[in-house]
């Protein structure tokens, strides 16, 4: 359903919804015919969930595509991700309240391992503490480039914010990680005319950070992706008249969250039960809650199956707060799949259920992707679950007389 339908359709309401994402929930047996992490987990209070729910799977933006977590989670918030774009290091930028220019040119950096011959050995730089990214980010912040004003923020572990502001830049830029190890770095190159000079700046502040940087351990080179400018896009609120809260701990999904007018909930800690801390604290002030889980894709992009599963267990310790608050409609779904077993995010549809008093629940007592399989919900796109919510929560009247 597109906006301009639904949008009329969008009545006052007292409900509340809340959302879980378990990031790149969705997975592979190790083994053909064996189970998934998800399927592995022992999660008694989620499957408990899912025998009163309609269960399904979705398509992050459509059947064989692997998305990005931009579109993953524009998918899953109703907005259709090949309509609307938000760049990565918008959502970076945002994410740590850094306050960006309508012209600005922002980009997610990642501090990464190369060897004596230039090439990739780690993309992540072994995943290093945030008190060193701060260091390098210091050292990097000494560059200067001619013509504009230059920014480099620490985000978190290995990754930080690269913004250009200045008049005659375009953000039409490729990436210059090749997404693999054993080759070197991409230069960046311009999509188009406007994008010429950010690329010459781009690339000009790679080449000086090498040599900065090239002698330390083990974060010697950085990488640069997800170039954008900040996009016009409706609010959460103008979309579904409700006031929107979200709860993550990572940066970038604090951005999109910002980027949508939700209100972005300060979480005191960085574990599963401190967010449902900060849920409990504020469930009377919101409508709608947006609560992320971050693990399940870091651990999968890792390739530790085990890990993967663990984390969503402690999910499930923390599932029973929530439905102490007597929600109207649960939803618990995924960006994109990213199985252990690939280290990376998938085309796989992810497993979704919907839980609500109105729903005809499927009766299926498992939350994995081969019950969601057999559920009523069936395979959509990840864009319809929002209208199913809201119809759940009866804040949405007739279409048509």
């Amino acid at each position: 359903m597109d906006f301009q339908t639904l949008i009329p359709l969008v009545i006052p309401g007292e409900t509340k919804i809340a959302m879980i994402v378990m990031d790149g929930l969705g997975g592979l047996p190790i083994e053909p015919g064996g189970k998934t992490e998800l399927e592995s987990a022992r999660k008694p209070n989620l499957d408990a969930l899912a025998a009163q729910s309609i269960l399904g799977l979705a398509d992050p933006v459509a059947p064989g595509i692997t998305p990005g977590s931009g579109p993953g989670h524009l998918g899953i918030f109703g907005y259709d991700p090949l309509k609307f774009e938000i760049g990565r290091g918008v959502l970076e930028a945002l994410g740590i309240d850094f306050e960006l220019g309508a012209n600005d040119v922002a980009a997610r950096g990642n501090f990464c391992t190369i060897d004596a011959e230039g090439k990739l050995i780690d993309r992540r730089a072994g995943r290093i503490p945030t008190e060193l990214n701060a260091e390098l980010t210091k050292i990097l912040r000494t560059i200067k480039l001619p013509g504009v004003e230059l920014f480099v923020e620490t985000v978190k572990d290995y990754r930080f914010v690269f913004v250009l502001r200045g008049k005659g830049l375009g953000d039409g830029l490729t990436e210059t990680d090749p997404q693999r190890v054993g080759v070197a770095p991409l230069p960046v190159k311009a999509l188009n005319a406007k994008s010429r000079k950010s690329a010459k700046l781009a690339n000009a502040f790679i080449a000086q950070a090498r040599k900065l940087i090239g002698a330390k351990k083990p974060a010697n080179m950085i990488m640069l992706r997800g170039f954008a400018k900040r996009p016009a896009i409706p609010t959460f609120r103008d979309v579904y008249g409700m006031r929107a809260a979200a709860i993550a701990v990572y940066s970038m999904y604090r951005g999109l969250a910002r980027t949508l007018g939700m209100n972005v909930l300060k979480v005191d800690g960085e574990t599963i039960a401190d967010e449902f801390t900060t849920l409990e604290k504020n469930w009377r002030a919101f409508d709608f809650f947006y609560l992320h889980v971050k693990k399940t894709d870091s651990s999968g992009e890792d390739g530790d199956f085990l890990k993967k599963a663990r984390v969503i267990e402690e999910l499930d310790e923390q599932l029973p707060r929530l439905m102490a608050l007597q929600p109207d409609v649960v939803i618990v779904g995924s960006d994109h799949s990213t199985p252990a077993i690939l280290k990376a995010h998938s085309w796989h549809p992810v497993p979704v259920m919907l839980y609500s008093r109105y729903c005809r629940a499927d009766g299926i007592a498992e939350y994995g992707e081969r019950a969601c399989a057999r559920g009523s919900l069936g395979r959509v796109r990840s864009k319809e679950i929002m209208p199913i919510a809201l119809a759940n929560a009866l804040r949405t009247t007739k279409f048509g007389a």
